[in-house]
């Protein structure tokens, strides 16, 4: 038996030996578990799962163990990822700080920094924000205004970010600033902590009902400069490599928020099948179909994209790629979700509508919003243009 068998073999064991029962089941967005200073689970077998996974170091299994990882290598985390699959395990912590800041740290950032906020990252100790788009600088982010004055010890910074994803629930936030006037080269990549003084949000209410998303001010805001991550006036390199990574995981979102609805497939069953399942309309069930292949084939092909970029061989454009695909697909999943449900997706509250039904129409209209966050569609495919196909401008 090889050494990857091997491990396949005791990773399935300790999986179906530690995931409790209910942790095997599709995962409702309030069920998530975040982390940070106050964390809330709202099933007690996910603290229990969290924990379990923390003490291998498999929120962050690539990571290396001194940082709070599990030092697996990437063919063992992908093992790790098909036997959890197999299994239905939830995901045992969520947060800003595993998906994007942390690749970006153990990159750039210095080993006082490393010590101090990869750990907690890794345990879930500390959740995080991403202080990037600006009232005048969202599709531009390069426009953004938010200035950081050099004071010695200390960065003073004054501006405003919006659309801060759960900026009212986040420790810290990780944020980009000017420190110089220089468009690109001006820009700097700050981290501190949101109880500083002169830090305020106010939530946006959406129209999905929901308000995860801020506006985030800074009113004289001392940072001290050992927070500063990377050199001055280079954050624009490590904000590009962190939105590769945003985008990587926005394209997805289908399958984050999977568990709050059931799979298009079973939705057209059960509104439309007969009394075996099966679905008379041939045209909605070759789109059901496609739907569901095409989901598969874009799994495949991020699993591959991985083991390219293990090997040295990834394609820089791919996030671009992916985040335009992955949520223009997750889009058409919704829409064909809402016409397999007809006038039953359409309830808001009431006893006419069952727990399941009560969440379509919500998570179709957030749904809308994948293609906007992390860079808009337009974005990416100018992205796709100029640096994968080389098009002029």
């Amino acid at each position: 038996m090889s050494t990857l068998d091997s491990f396949r073999v005791a990773t399935r064991a300790w999986l179906e030996a530690n995931c409790p029962a209910s942790m095997r089941t599709p995962m409702p967005e309030d069920e998530r578990v975040w982390g940070g200073r106050q964390p809330s689970f709202k099933n007690p077998e996910s603290k229990i799962w969290f924990e379990r996974m923390v003490s291998r170091g498999w929120t962050v299994p690539t990571w290396p163990t001194a940082w709070g990882g599990g030092g697996l290598t990437t063919d063992e985390a992908q093992i790790l990822n098909d036997e959890m699959t197999r299994l239905n395990c939830r995901t045992p912590l969520f947060g800003f700080g595993i998906s994007m800041l942390g690749p970006v740290l153990l990159k750039y950032g210095t080993e006082a920094q490393k010590a101090e906020h990869l750990p907690p990252i890794a345990r879930g100790e500390i959740r995080w924000c991403q202080g990037y788009s600006e009232p005048n600088a969202g599709s531009d982010l390069a426009n953004l205004q938010t200035k950081a004055e050099n004071r010695g010890d200390h960065f003073l910074v004054n501006g405003q970010k919006i659309w801060t994803s759960y900026a009212h629930l986040a420790d810290w936030i990780f944020c980009l600033v000017r420190t110089d006037s220089a468009k690109h080269r001006g820009i700097s990549f700050l981290l501190f902590d949101m109880r500083t003084a002169g830090v305020k949000t106010r939530p946006i209410a959406l129209i999905s009902g929901a308000s995860v998303f801020c506006e985030t001010f800074f009113d004289n805001v001392r940072v001290p400069t050992r927070n500063l991550v990377g050199q001055l006036n280079n954050g624009w390199q490590i904000a590009k490599e962190l939105l590769q990574h945003e985008r990587g995981m926005i394209s997805q979102i289908g399958r984050a928020i999977g568990g709050t609805v059931p799979p298009v497939e079973v939705v057209a069953k059960q509104y439309l099948g007969d009394a075996t399942g099966k679905i008379s309309d041939p045209v909605l069930r070759d789109a059901v179909a496609r739907q569901v292949m095409n989901d598969r084939a874009f799994e495949l092909t991020i699993r591959r994209a991985g083991q390219e970029s293990a090997a040295g061989a990834a394609d820089g454009g791919a996030s671009s790629m992916f985040k335009y695909y992955g949520t223009e697909q997750n889009k058409k999943k919704f829409e064909l979700i809402l016409k397999c449900a007809g006038t039953q997706a359409l309830g808001w509250t009431g006893p006419d509508f069952t727990p399941d039904e009560l969440t379509l129409c919500r998570t179709w209209l957030r749904s809308k919003g994948n293609s906007i966050e992390g860079g808009t569609s337009e974005i990416q495919l100018n992205v796709i243009a100029k640096r994968v196909l080389g098009l002029p401008d």
